[in-house]
């Protein structure tokens, strides 16, 4: 009987450390896979699936309260609500993103994006909104606000024709054109709400 309940107590032992290992062992491996994580990742995973508003603390000093309904490799967008279309936010005018606690550890999960998604940089993104001639409001790091439509977007700049709100890019409306480094937006309004659908 002795040696039997010597037995038992070398088993729980060898158990307990057993267990003990695994839990550090996990415990490693979640530290490395939040080590890899991106923002990009963390940002998708809340895309259609936040409790609640997002608030996008801006470096401009600016604050977007909305929903996330988009995110690339470089940007996100999001819909305030407001009868103006939607908001294209460049990642390097991110100063911090506020969220729920729930959702804040739902995006801790991450998430896995499609391969387009992944490809869909900024520069594409404006590229697109010129070739379907959308007008926007494009917000400077200053203050300033350029409102028109963006004739070019290369690869660190883009070509915008102001014009009034709400009037088409015709040429007779143009009041003149600017050239933006990238770099100097934080803040892309679609003046379209229909523009990303």
């Amino acid at each position: 009987m002795r040696w039997d309940r010597f037995f038992e107590d070398l088993e729980d032992q060898l158990d307990s450390e057993w267990e003990a290992e695994r839990a550090a062992l996990d415990t490693e491996a979640e530290r490395l896979r939040l080590a890899r994580l991106s923002l990009f990742e963390r940002l998708h995973a809340l895309v259609g699936a936040a409790e609640a508003a997002i608030v996008v603390d801006l470096v401009s000093g600016v604050a977007v309260t909305g929903s996330l309904v988009a995110v690339g490799p470089d940007w996100l967008a999001v819909e305030d609500g407001g009868a103006r279309g939607a908001l294209i936010v460049p990642l390097s005018a991110v100063a911090a993103v506020g969220t729920t606690h729930a959702d804040l550890l739902r995006s801790a999960r991450g998430s896995e994006p499609g391969r387009l998604r992944e490809r869909m940089t900024l520069g594409f993104l404006l590229r697109d909104l010129a070739r379907r001639r959308v007008p926007v409001t494009l917000h400077a790091r200053d203050g300033r606000e350029y409102s028109g439509t963006i004739d070019r977007a290369a690869s660190d700049h883009l070509d915008v024709a102001l014009h009034d709100r709400g009037s088409p890019r015709r040429a007779d409306l143009v009041t003149g054109y600017r050239i933006l480094p990238l770099s100097a937006v934080t803040e892309v309004r679609l003046e379209s709400p229909t523009a990303l659908a």
